[in-house]
């Protein structure tokens, strides 16, 4: 079982050339458009009752530089982590919001990671394969979750065409769990699935932000990354609801108003471990019924 949320930001993008005025409709068929897209439940089998640690494993499938993983590596880690979370606006902060879910809190440890680096199944990949693909590390099991990550030069089938990523259930030949997938757009569809970091294929060509840890690939990666693991650990589309929006006033086509670095003019609003930048989604608050930005 998999899914997508890309086409839900595509709907946002044309409807920019609507006008303003339309943003209101808009998020009535995004609600509607994701219940289209989302049916179905990615249950992690973990009590709701208690604190629970969720192990989440990496499968790397391609080459990445160690810069680009350690970019990645420091956003997962600063999602549970005290220091990270003594920083305002956080990546930790971000993450609390999930607790307002039935799921209640969650602590993401970071597992084990695998280097694939001789693509092992090609530059080509079908969707069957993502989930044996998550299956090749073992060890996890029910509660985990798997993220084959993939590199810019491997296309997958439907990415870029109506997908940046999917998630599912591992199934039991795999040691359970649940496994996500996101993909490297730099080479291959930027403005599609690293958008504000690149001109958007459809609507206003507004000029794009600046890429925070200046990687347009590896930083359109983090925001999809947060979009499917925050929708797998709360079993609902918790982020996909809230598609294109990063800040304040935020309007289909405009991504909100952001933090900018001083230095490097670089556009973000959550801060993370090691110093690092982020620029993450909003998330849907189901107690205030609102889509919730940290700036």
């Amino acid at each position: 079982m998999a899914y997508t949320y890309r086409l839900a930001a595509l709907l946002v993008l044309i409807s920019a050339t609507v006008g303003f005025s339309s943003a209101v409709s808009v998020e009535h068929q995004l609600l509607k458009l994701n219940a289209t897209l989302f049916k179905g439940n990615i249950s992690l089998n973990i009590s709701n009752s208690v604190q629970k640690n969720i192990n989440l494993n990496i499968v790397w499938y391609g080459k990445f530089t160690p810069i680009q993983r350690t970019v990645i590596v420091d956003f997962i880690r600063s999602l549970n982590s005290p220091a990270a979370a003594a920083k305002d606006p956080s990546v930790a902060s971000w993450w609390k919001t999930t607790e307002k879910y039935k799921g209640g809190a969650s602590t993401i440890v970071l597992g084990k990671q695998l280097l694939l680096e001789d693509y092992p199944l090609g530059k080509s990949l079908k969707s069957p394969h993502l989930r044996p693909l998550s299956g090749k590390l073992k060890g996890g099991g029910v509660g985990s979750i798997t993220a084959v990550l993939t590199a810019k030069d491997v296309t997958v089938e439907g990415f870029c065409m109506n997908r940046c990523g999917t998630h599912g259930s591992k199934s039991s030949t795999v040691d359970g769990g649940a496994y996500l997938w996101v993909g490297n757009s730099e080479e291959q569809c930027p403005g599609y699935c690293a958008w504000p970091f690149h001109q958007p294929l459809y609507g206003p060509q507004t000029p794009p932000l600046i890429a925070p840890n200046g990687d347009v690939g590896v930083d359109g990666m983090i925001i999809n990354l947060a979009t499917l693991l925050v929708n797998t650990v709360t079993n609902q589309e918790a982020v996909s609801t809230c598609t294109g929006m990063f800040g304040s006033g935020a309007y289909p086509g405009y991504p909100g108003r952001v933090l900018v670095d001083k230095t490097t003019g670089a556009s973000y609003n959550a801060l993370g471990l090691a110093g690092r930048k982020y620029l993450l989604p909003a998330m849907w608050d189901p107690q205030t019924s609102k889509c919730k930005t940290l700036v």
